[in-house]
């Protein structure tokens, strides 16, 4: 089974996805490690962002390793961060990174968070859950999260949701089947019982 977790930035889409997948026992998929990780090679060796997502081994899981390196805490630097948004907007990065996430959750159970992931890396996933928070919330969140001044996090929160509402883009809309959850003023173990509703009813269903 696969659980598909989408939503803007910071709206709690990683925290939420953990926990998820360590109530029900299943293995969480970091989408967004693997962005971070092809802009950090491509960063380092000048190549166009396409040919290094399609020539890169990525493993991702308690650490993340590019070509066997652990590069777990060097994707988190604020220039990487910045770096990943931008690659991926590159549809040839996008492309190759989609059809290495579909291999990997191929088999066995996941819990797969990113942005379109239940409209595009994973379509027929059994539970498509559309997390949102207000702009303030997931400012506050992130700024929380990486000591940023939450002003700052928040203007650049918005550049970012106008970089992901432009172009061939789907980020921002949710898939046609995804159920909305509003993790404003929720506790996480509120959010996490939710779709652990939604991943019981799908299980019944099959």
């Amino acid at each position: 089974m696969v659980i598909a977790i989408d939503g803007p930035a910071g709206a709690g889409k990683s925290t939420v996805a953990r926990a998820v997948a360590e109530r029900l026992g299943f293995t969480y998929l970091d989408t967004g490690a693997m962005y971070r990780a092809v802009a950090l090679a491509a960063g380092r060796s000048g190549r166009p962002a396409g040919e290094v997502a399609a020539a890169v081994a990525i493993e991702v899981g308690d650490r993340v390793r590019l070509d066997g390196e652990d590069v777990t805490d060097a994707i988190r630097t604020p220039e990487v961060s910045a770096g990943a948004s931008r690659v991926a907007a590159d549809p040839s990065v996008r492309a190759a990174l989609v059809r290495k996430q579909q291999a990997i959750i191929e088999h066995g159970d996941w819990v797969a968070e990113g942005r379109d992931i239940g409209s595009v890396v994973a379509p027929e996933a059994a539970v498509k859950v559309f997390l949102t928070a207000s702009p303030d919330e997931r400012a506050r969140r992130r700024a929380a999260q990486t000591g940023g001044d939450p002003e700052q996090v928040l203007n650049a929160q918005h550049e970012r949701d106008r970089r992901d509402g432009t172009a061939e883009r789907t980020v921002l809309e949710p898939a046609p089947d995804a159920v909305p959850v509003d993790t404003t003023g929720l506790t996480l173990d509120e959010v996490v019982a939710q779709i652990e509703m939604l991943a019981v009813e799908a299980k019944e269903l099959r």
